[in-house]
């Protein structure tokens, strides 16, 4: 597309709107989209190195106590929100009208399983030894169902970050019946439709608040962190301790499940990010200056610190995250290429899923191997960080190049219809 979108917008008002087939037809590559995701995933990194790398007695510490104040549970929900609702935007830019069913979902499940069996595989190694006759810690996990239960999110969920996966599985299972109904909205109703699904998010987070047990302080240390009783660090990050594992359940506080891994409560933000890729598509979003949604976002972050934990998680910065999302797209569209769209970017946004997928493993093999049995201050934490955050670039580059490239070019498409696979692109 060569016009930018002000040109294309003015250029449209003289005329009728062309069809939405028209519309889908047209629907260049999003790079921005593709180098933010890196930055989701780094937001979760920079969590993960906090909960699980038991360092000591560095985590005894004040300046830990601090770093661990203002590097809360919630940055790392932050980039999941991010995920979620990017799901939705890309999973609708990429969807061409034509498009096998079949065929979206064959793409789908190649481009999750894969990868997760690896990170999957990854973790078992790293780990201490996983009871292969108690099926609750691992046969959910391997079937991505282990967070619609919440005695199996935890002891079921062998590699941490999967958690996630559950969710854009129902995602991509519902989507194709969802979209007849998303495609009926009328163009100009995208903006209440957006609304109203946000109104049943806060509803949904409210009633658990009002109604659920679990923790209903504003701290920011309402998760558990995993401290030994002790100054040597331990030789297992305790999620990959063989004694975890004997668990018979472990189940987190019931509102704080729904409220962040049950993958129906998070549906409803993969169908934000429907609406808003219809929004930039049908010129309903025409913002392309970037620092007002993300100076909206920074604040939505800081006001995190001061709500219950129900809202801390998703629903406080939904709003702002769906607004960059909307503006990254339409500054692509509009030809504005910023730090994103560069190329070192966006070869990191598409490494991001194994990064994110490798990054647990990485820590737990770090545990074992080099930090169990030693005592550490803050530079020996950090040291470690770093090599934890090289090493899972690097496997995650592999992962991406040797095993989901090859996948998506070779077996993704199958025996798609011509038209299909004409349209079809490959979808993060």
């Amino acid at each position: 597309m060569t016009q930018t979108v002000a040109t294309h917008h003015a250029a449209q008002r003289g005329r009728p709107r062309p069809p939405t087939e028209e519309i889908d037809r047209r629907r260049p590559a999003l790079p921005s989209l593709t180098g933010a995701r890196w930055w989701a995933a780094f937001a979760v990194f920079l969590l993960h190195a906090m909960v699980f790398l038991p360092v000591y007695p560095f985590q005894w510490s004040a300046l830990f106590r601090r770093i661990d104040w203002f590097a809360p549970m919630q940055l790392g929900a932050c980039g999941v929100t991010f995920f979620f609702v990017l799901s939705g935007f890309i999973i609708y830019w990429s969807f061409k009208p034509g498009t096998d069913v079949r065929a979206f979902y064959r793409r789908r499940v190649l481009k999750i399983y894969p990868s997760h069996l690896v990170g999957m595989a990854a973790f078992i190694l790293a780990a201490g030894g996983i009871p292969w006759s108690h099926l609750h810690v691992w046969l959910p996990n391997l079937l991505l169902v282990h967070t619609w239960v919440p005695t199996w999110t935890l002891v079921g969920g062998l590699n941490v970050p999967s958690w996630s996966l559950g969710a854009e599985m129902l995602f991509y299972l519902t989507f194709p019946l969802f979209l007849p109904v998303l495609r009926r909205i009328p163009s100009h109703h995208l903006w209440l439709a957006a609304a109203v699904i946000f109104v049943l998010i806060v509803a949904l987070h409210t009633s658990y608040y009002l109604w659920v047990d679990g923790p209903k302080g504003i701290t920011n240390e309402f998760a558990p962190r995993l401290r030994a009783p002790h100054d040597v660090s331990p030789h297992f990050e305790p999620h990959a301790d063989p004694r975890w594992f004997t668990l018979d359940t472990m189940a987190p506080p019931r509102s704080y499940w729904l409220s962040y891994t049950f993958p129906l409560t998070r549906l409803p933000e993969f169908l934000l990010g429907v609406l808003t890729a219809r929004m930039v598509l049908e010129g309903k979003w025409r913002n392309t200056r970037i620092w007002p949604p993300l100076i909206a976002l920074a604040a939505s972050f800081v006001a995190t610190w001061f709500v219950p934990v129900n809202y801390k998680m998703g629903v406080l910065l939904l709003v702002p995250t769906t607004a960059v999302i909307a503006t990254m797209a339409a500054r692509d569209l509009a030809g504005v290429r910023g730090l994103n769209a560069s190329p070192p970017m966006v070869w990191l946004g598409n490494v991001s899923f194994a990064f994110y997928l490798i990054q647990y493993p990485v820590m737990a093999a770090v545990t074992r191997f080099l930090i169990g049995g030693h005592s550490f201050g803050f530079l020996g934490w950090l040291g470690f960080a770093a090599l934890c955050l090289a090493l899972s670039v690097g496997a995650g580059a592999l992962i991406y190049h040797w095993v989901d490239l090859p996948i998506m070019r070779n077996l993704a498409r199958g025996k798609e219809r011509p038209r299909a696979a004409a349209a079809a692109v490959h979808a993060a």
